[in-house]
Order: C-alpha cells, then sequence, then structure tokens
C-alpha cells in the first residue's frame, strides 16, 4: 500500500528493491507488542530528532506500543526540538532497552556517533539504519542510505509509504523539521522531488512559518551575545583552499558558561560563517570538554569537505560535514588546511 500518487522508490534510488523488502519484513516480523528501540546520533539535530520521533509515530500508527526512543551522551535535547510531536517516546540512554527485539538507527554513518549503545549491534538483534550519509560504514543488518537524499527523513518517509502508513500532521511536522533543518530552510536545494516531499507534509495541515519561527528564528538573548563573541574572532585565511579561501572561528565551554547557554546553540553559527564572500570554505570549532572539539565544515562548492572529515576520523557530505578534534583550535585548523588543498572540487 502507497499514499495516492506517490511512487516507492521515487527518491532513493540508491537503495535496492531488496533492501527495501528487507526493512519492511523486519518490521513486519516483529510483533506489535514488541520493545522497539530508536536511536540516533549523539548531540542530535532536527535531522536525527525529527526523523527518528516521525518515524516512530508511524509505527504507533501502525499498531506498536513498546516504542522507546534514545541517542548516547547526556540526555541535552536541544530548546527548539524539546516540542516536536513524540517527544514523550525519549528517554535517557540508560533507560534504553538492553536487549530490544527490533533496533532502528537514523542519520549515523558509523558506530563512533553512537557511542555505547553501539554495543546493541553486537547482541544479535536486527538492525535497520537509515540515512543518507556518503561516508556510512554500511552498519547495521539492513542498511537504507541513500547519499542523494537531503536528509535522513526523505529515506523515513520512503520506508512509511512502504509500510502503509498515512502521514498524519504529527508525523508530519517531525519530517518537515528534519527536512527544513538539513537543507538550510530549503536553500541549498534544487531538487523538484525535495519541495514535492515538503508540499505533502504541509498537506496535513502544519504551518511553516510557525515551525521556522521555532526552529530558526528564536533564541535566548545571551545567545545572541554569545555569537557575537564568537564571529567577532573570526580569520579570514584568503590563501586556503587553492585561494578560494577559508574563514573560520571557534567556541569554547567557557563562551557557553559565561553568556549561561547551552551547547545546542553553537549549532547555528555556521551559518553567518558561511555566508563571508572570500571564502568558499567555513569552519567553526565548538569545544565540547577540554581539548576535545567538534568541527563543522561547509564549502561552497569548492572542495568536497567530506572528503576532508573522513580523513580526520568523521563524515558527511561535499557541501557539509564534520568531525571530532583534540588539541587547540589552532592545531584543528592546521589539519584541515591541507586536506583543503587535497580535496579541491
Amino acid at each position: 500500500m502507497t499514499r495516492p500518487g506517490v511512487e516507492p522508490g521515487r527518491s532513493s534510488s540508491a537503495i535496492t528493491t531488496a533492501a527495501w523488502d528487507a526493512a519492511v519484513a523486519a518490521i513486519r516480523a516483529v510483533p506489535l507488542d514488541a520493545e522497539v528501540q530508536l536511536i540516533c546520533h549523539v548531540n542530535p539535530d532536527g535531522d536525527a530528532l525529527g526523523s527518528m520521533l516521525g518515524f516512530a509515530l508511524g509505527l504507533r500508527r501502525l499498531g506498536f506500543t513498546g516504542l522507546r526512543a534514545t541517542f548516547p551522551g547526556d540526555f541535552d535535547v536541544p530548546e527548539p526540538y524539546r516540542a516536536l510531536p513524540g517527544a514523550e517516546l525519549l528517554v535517557p540512554e540508560p533507560q534504553a532497552y538492553g536487549k530490544p527485539q527490533l533496533i532502528l538507527i537514523f542519520d549515523v554513518a558509523g558506530e563512533s556517533r553512537l557511542g555505547a549503545l553501539a554495543g546493541l549491534l553486537d547482541a544479535g538483534i536486527p538492525a535497520i539504519v537509515l540515512d543518507h550519509h556518503a561516508s556510512n560504514t554500511g552498519l547495521g543488518d539492513v542498511t537504507l542510505v541513500d547519499p542523494a537524499a537531503v536528509a535522513t527523513s526523505v529515506v523515513a518517509d520512503e520506508l512509511l509509504t512502504r509500510l502503509g502508513v498515512e502521514l498524519d500532521a504529527e508525523i508530519a511536522e517531525c519530517l518537515y523539521v528534519a527536512l527544513a533543518t538539513d537543507t538550510g530552510s530549503f536553500k541549498f536545494v534544487r531538487s523538484p522531488s525535495v519541495h514535492e516531499l515538503a508540499a505533502r507534509l504541509i498537506a496535513t495541515g502544519i504551518s511553516p512559518g510557525d515551525i521556522a519561527r521555532r526552529i530558526f528564528d528564536t533564541r535566548p538573548f545571551g545567545a545572541m551575545k554569545l555569537a557575537g563573541e564568537v564571529l567577532g574572532r573570526a580569520i579570514l585565511d584568503p590563501a586556503a583552499a587553492g585561494g578560494r579561501g577559508m574563514v573560520w572561528t571557534y567556541a569554547t565551554t567557557a563562551d557557553l558558561e559565561r553568556h549561561h547557554q547551552r551547547p545546542y546553540v553553537l549549532d547555528s553559527l555556521i551559518d553567518p560563517v558561511r555566508g563571508v564572500a572570500e571564502a568558499d570554505v567555513a569552519v567553526v570549532v565548538k569545544e565540547l570538554t577540554a581539548g576535545e572539539w567538534s568541527v563543522s565544515l561547509r564549502s561552497k562548492g569548492g572542495v568536497d569537505v567530506s572528503a576532508v572529515a573522513v580523513a580526520l576520523g568523521g563524515g558527511g557530505h561535499r557541501l557539509a560535514a564534520g568531525f571530532t578534534a583534540y588539541g587547540t583550535p589552532d592545531d584543528v585548523i592546521a589539519q584541515i588546511v591541507p586536506l583543503l588543498e587535497a580535496n579541491l572540487s
């Protein structure tokens, strides 16, 4: 059963029919009262949470009653996503099922992004992976990975279609948030199919304007002040990336403490940095703990930043990627610069 006018496989040609069929069969083989564990990556973003919760709500519509959703690390759901439908299914990592009958993993390219939860993959439990990162390592028993998809929510929507789940406003809101966040509010996509998916989601009655204000246009005053400081210390290197230019900045845990902010407020800083006209590449280095940094990379097309990230232990897409680094911000940038030259598009 499919939704009217929607053809299976319409946007995920990289995934074989056999893989789709295997995923559907694995889900249908599980009793409706089974313990089903949904997992997304550490420090979850809008696509990770939106895809996971949207799919969980779809499973609930099918009658599943033993659903739990989680992510590794501190149970700190970013403020913009706390009101997502299905958020009541979220539990801290220690409350995840120890021996679920089925695992579904969202927006995770490799085991390192699962933390201690990666141990579930070694327990002989069927695991279905939904992802869109070209750097995906092939974890799980059934791997649904489409590097051409702009967000994991595209893959999640397709699997829901194949399961016969019809969209409602709650599912649609989750998938729309996922789609909007991973496309920069649709600024970085040209594919008509993406906008067609957005149109189907909006047709359920959700309000794109309200969602945009909550997700993109609302932040604490302290976050605004912090952003001013971080942007004020940005450095432009016009010779980097073969003369295409790189701009970078960093934020520390002390910055967060001084402005009484939580780490998620740093996630949006890459957007104003990437807007610098003189640079193809933008980098934001965010401190996690003393000497440990989460690094966000963006390119306007002159550099394949996913190759840079993979070389440094991370992953992502050609124009957007990231990795974890150690040392000082200068140490991190020193690792990145030669790799930019080696990965010009």
